[in-house]
């Protein structure tokens, strides 16, 4: 056979297999994006505004700078570059992206190379007269033909894959920075908690004082002396408590910036910081668009449904193009001036019997399918609560706080005239204690609500799907083409 008949049958050879690949069909089922109905509005959202798109364009841009703290800022760009929870979630989304080349090339051909050299009187299974040398070397093409779709499923199943690491990044994002800025508030509360444990002892030691100079001069019990003593231990005995707990917490918060512990700046009091204004929620609706913790969960469930049609794929023969191209030659000085060898060859393997394994695949790809769905569905779920608990938190935290504020209030004024009235001798010292012990209590509490009315505009946001870097990245981010 000449080489020119050679190279037009090699041509129509690939015609007919590009024929059959076109003419194939993708086996299992394609991927039809579940429907799930919403709300028209949330159910604790009447005191804030409804605009979705001013709403995606305040969330999406970097909320926690509406706090006007610059170390709050500043620790929240570390964290974007230095958590190790982010770099992981970054690797990660880079191994999808190469698991998603690796598929692909499963469906092109594979090349290699083969190179023999023989000597003997043997020419395959028959024996000649003379001893003969044999030269070769050819590259040797392998294709398996896509006809039932398997790689092509494959090759689906990776990009919905890739894709929902990109959420996945987007999801981590959002988390980290909502804990960031919910431990840092945590953190200021805990200091401001020391302070007026501090400043309760320092008052205390001076009843105290006066109280002993009283108890020598035989004006009051012993009695008075030993609650006024009581009461400042229980001051004393606080500071401890919120000394480990800022410890603890600064442990906390440099994980999440990671970095091995160390002292965190104090920066503005937690009464100092500024209220972010009413959020503006958007329509229920939108949430199923802004939160990338659900178009991560909707992408699984793309994958996880085009693995059905791998398996579905292998119920049926597999088809396999093998050819060889190159030049042999009884003398190796010879070899590039040698006569043409070459073969083509197509192969069928198929199962026969195995115990209805591969039928046993599908079912539990199926199986895998709908566990993907209820996720999916649930990750809804869990979205609308979270976005309706926080809801509620902020306009409850802040009637509880405005109650709080007034009782803070009214517990000094009460603090200072059970004084006079005791200095006056107009009561006990039962009612000075009880004024004490209630405004202490009060400024714990005025404290730490304080930080919660704060940290629920936090959980706000993170339930909205907010948290994006900037605007610019988010964009990038849902505009990004992933290879096919």
């Amino acid at each position: 056979m000449t080489r020119k008949n050679m190279m037009m049958n090699t041509k129509k050879t690939i015609l007919f297999l590009i024929s059959m690949i076109i003419a194939g069909c993708a086996v299992g089922p394609d991927f039809k994006k579940p429907e799930v109905g919403t709300p028209e509005n949330y159910q604790y959202s009447q005191t804030l505004q409804i605009d979705s798109l001013y709403a995606d364009s305040l969330i999406n841009l970097q909320w926690w700078k509406l706090f006007k703290d610059p170390l709050l800022d500043t620790l929240v760009q570390i964290a974007l570059r230095e958590n190790k929870n982010i770099l992981i979630s970054a690797s990660r989304m880079e191994q999808a992206r190469a698991t998603l080349g690796f598929v692909k090339a499963d469906a092109l051909p594979r090349m290699d190379i083969e190179a023999g050299a023989s000597r003997g009187n043997m020419a395959g299974r028959m024996q000649i007269e003379t001893t003969a040398n044999q030269f070769y070397i050819a590259p040797v093409l392998n294709w398996e033909i896509d006809f039932w779709g398997k790689f092509r499923r494959a090759n689906e199943s990776a990009r919905a894959e890739l894709i929902a690491s990109r959420f996945s990044l987007a999801t981590v994002h959002i988390g980290l920075i909502a804990d960031v800025v919910s431990t840092y508030f945590l953190l200021l509360d805990y200091h401001q908690r020391l302070d007026i444990s501090k400043q309760t002892l320092e008052s205390r030691i001076e009843s105290l004082d006066i109280i002993q100079k009283r108890y020598n001069e035989g004006i009051i019990p012993e009695l008075d002396l030993n609650q006024s003593q009581i009461q400042l231990e229980i001051a004393l005995a606080a500071i401890p408590v919120y000394e480990r707990a800022i410890v603890q917490t600064e442990n906390a918060l440099n994980v999440l910036l990671g970095r091995l512990p160390s002292d965190i700046d104090e920066g503005p009091k937690l009464r100092q910081h500024t209220i972010p204004p009413d959020i503006p929620v958007g329509l229920p609706s939108s949430l199923l668009l802004r939160r990338p913790d659900i178009a991560q969960a909707e992408y699984l469930l793309k994958a996880q449904n085009a693995r059905i049609g791998v398996a579905t794929a292998m119920l049926y023969p597999a088809i396999n193009l093998t050819g060889l191209l190159g030049v042999a030659s009884s003398d190796l000085s010879s070899m590039s001036t040698g006569d043409p060898a070459w073969s083509l060859s197509a192969g069928l393997f198929g199962p026969l019997f195995n115990f209805n394994k591969n039928t046993l695949r599908v079912e539990i790809e199926e199986e895998k399918t709908k566990q993907a769905l209820y996720t999916y569905e649930n990750t809804i779920l869990l979205a609308f609560r979270e976005v309706e608990d926080a809801l509620i938190e902020v306009e409850t935290y802040k009637e509880q706080l405005a109650s709080v504020d007034r009782k803070y209030k009214a517990a000094k004024n009460a603090d200072r005239l059970s004084k006079e009235r005791y200095d006056k001798g107009v009561t006990s010292y039962l009612e000075v204690l009880e004024t004490q012990r209630t405004l202490f209590k009060v400024g714990l509490e005025h404290s730490e609500l304080e930080q919660a009315y704060l940290s629920s505009y936090v959980r706000l946001y993170k339930a909205l799907g907010g948290g994006w870097i900037s605007e610019e990245e988010m964009i990038q981010a849902e505009n990004s083409p992933v290879e096919d």
